[in-house]
């Protein structure tokens, strides 16, 4: 490393002081934390964007600053990767000791053996930038300057700021422009709207729905998503939105409102009552990468709602691009078409309802399962031609491998040569106007939500109906403090209890007592608890079921 490089590293991290005491650990959600501790994590983030940029041959990267769900004195920042999707795991652990570094000195050494070992160029060797985003919080305007100041300390690196975005148009800017493509805010918003006008158009004009079918009411978290689905919704046909929690009045983000705060307190949120009974309702998390749906049952009033969560979302994009492959997969005449056969897969974790399992394999997809975290469900995704995860939070997407694409562009082009207009055509374009509307990068509450509108449309069917593709089974969740958590090792996806022994033998014998009882143990990822989970036939059998777990860990772990 050139000596300019040296004493300007010096000198910026000489103004960004690590709070004391304060030791923060980089997660799938990045650093999260009170705003007021970030100043000194966000500028070394700043760096690190700045040498993965350096470092891959897709020279751009991004940093989103938020803290999507969490309280509004809160802040985070995240790293986009240049595939768009979330920072490559292999670099999380110098993320941890570049926030912890405690003297500038400290963090030039590390950067020093970081660059030599990963063989990052310096000094301006080859053009890099760092696209830069955040949300509505206040303190996210100091924080992005501190970011731009940790970027601007490595030699030949770009900062761009793309303003008040959600995250995963931060995302879909990353990827896009590493694809060469346009990649603003309004290309993002012309993507979304044409994909779903194109999807809305090849529905048979008999199955239209009427105007009052066509209105959804959405909760925008009082935050960034609210702001955006305002301009998004202008250009869009057949579709009414009525965004409430936009921002714009009073409220606070993610106070009272929010799909975090629907789908674990399945209550309305703020400024939904009686008026909304009977009506289809979602709700956006803080950053607009979580989505919803809900309504209010004439039966129970406003305090209970009708949830239609992530994995219900699953469900329906799992059946509508199952009926599409197979009528591409129908003969034509005496044209046999392509012997080609896509993998469709679909992804989970353990905390998946056990219903929606079970209704995803009677429909006879392959499901998968992974450890609990986003990043894990988009690595396992990408192995299929077609991958859909999702988490029962309302985070997911669909993934379309580049091969298949390839061949779904020349499969298309073949039939509409010759058998335009048919049933197998109509399929192709559907999913490459799926390809377009869903984005790619990351879980994205608006372009989830236009695809959930699209196919509700084309399927004819209501929030009940969707709703009724199957029943919850009713689970409890519970938290056990314990003196070290790292002394629970679990395996097959966070299933089964390794260690400490014998657990799990107990586990299973008090799972047995219940009906379609399933339960399993895992250690947090941020404090010394063991998270226990548990399903039964009944809420009352759940509950026991979770609070018997419980006094096994209590036994096995606890401090009494």
């Amino acid at each position: 490393m050139k000596e300019e490089q040296r004493s300007l590293l010096l000198s910026s991290s000489s103004c960004f002081s690590p709070p004391q005491g304060v030791r923060l650990s980089y997660g799938t959600a990045g650093f999260r934390a009170d705003a007021t501790l970030l100043q000194s994590t966000v500028y070394r983030i700043g760096i690190l964007a700045a040498l993965r940029a350096l470092k891959m041959e897709s020279s751009v990267t991004g940093i989103m600053i938020t803290a999507s769900h969490n309280k509004v004195t809160d802040n985070g920042v995240k790293v986009a990767d240049p595939s768009g999707g979330m920072l490559s795991q292999d670099w999380e652990p110098f993320a941890d000791a570049l926030a912890n570094a405690p003297t500038p000195q400290h963090l030039l050494q590390l950067i020093t053996e970081f660059v030599k070992k990963e063989k990052i160029p310096l000094e301006g060797v080859r053009p890099a930038t760092v696209l830069l985003g955040r949300d509505t919080r206040p303190s996210g305007e100091s924080l992005l300057e501190a970011a731009k100041q940790g970027i601007s300390s490595i030699l030949g690196v770009a900062a761009v700021d793309m303003g008040i975005v959600t995250t995963p148009q931060l995302h879909w800017m990353v990827l896009a422009r590493n694809k060469g493509l346009k990649a603003h805010e309004l290309d993002y918003f012309e993507q979304l709207s044409s994909s779903f006008r194109c999807l809305i158009d090849l529905i048979p004009s008999e199955g239209r729905m009427s105007e009052r079918d066509l209105k959804l009411v959405v909760d925008g978290a009082n935050g960034v998503g609210g702001e955006k689905l305002e301009v998004l919704k202008t250009m869009l046909d057949n579709l009414f939105i009525e965004v409430r929690n936009s921002g714009k009045d009073e409220g606070v983000l993610n106070e009272g409102v929010g799909a975090d705060f629907v789908q674990k307190e399945k209550v309305v949120p703020h400024g939904f009552g009686s008026q909304d009974i009977g009506l289809r309702c979602a709700s956006l998390d803080g950053d607009a990468d979580r989505l919803v749906y809900f309504c209010v049952p004439p039966s129970k009033g406003c305090s209970n709602i009708e949830l239609v969560d992530g994995d219900k979302m699953l469900s329906l994009f799992a059946i509508f691009v199952k009926e599409q492959l197979h009528t591409l997969s129908k003969e034509i005449g005496e044209n046999t078409g392509s012997n080609y056969q896509p993998r469709l897969g679909v992804v989970q974790t353990a905390y998946a309802n056990g219903a929606s399992t079970n209704f995803l394999k009677k429909l006879q997809l392959e499901v998968i399962f992974t450890p609990t975290g986003v990043k894990y469900l988009h690595e396992k995704a990408a192995e299929f031609d077609i991958g859909i995860y999702f988490e029962a939070n309302g985070h997911g997407t669909i993934l379309f491998s580049e091969s298949f694409l390839c061949w779904l562009e020349a499969r298309h082009e073949e039939l509409s040569s010759a058998s335009k207009g048919s049933e197998q055509e109509t399929a192709a374009l559907r999913l490459l106007a799926v390809s377009k509307l869903i984005n790619q990068a990351v879980g994205d509450a608006l372009s989830g939500l236009l695809l959930v509108e699209a196919i509700l449309q084309h399927m004819g069917w209501s929030i009940h109906t969707w709703s009724e593709l199957y029943q919850d089974l009713p689970s409890r969740q519970l938290k056990v403090k314990v003196v070290d958590r790292t002394a629970v090792v679990t395996a097959n996806a966070e299933r089964i209890v390794v260690r400490p022994p014998g657990i799990q033998e107990a586990i299973n014998t008090e799972t047995a007592k219940y009906p379609q009882g399933r339960s399993f143990i895992r250690p947090s990822g941020t404090e010394d608890v063991i998270r226990v989970y548990a399903e039964a036939s009944t809420q009352e059998a759940a509950d026991s079921l979770a609070n018997s777990v419980a006094i096994l860990v209590d036994k096995f772990l606890g401090s009494g």
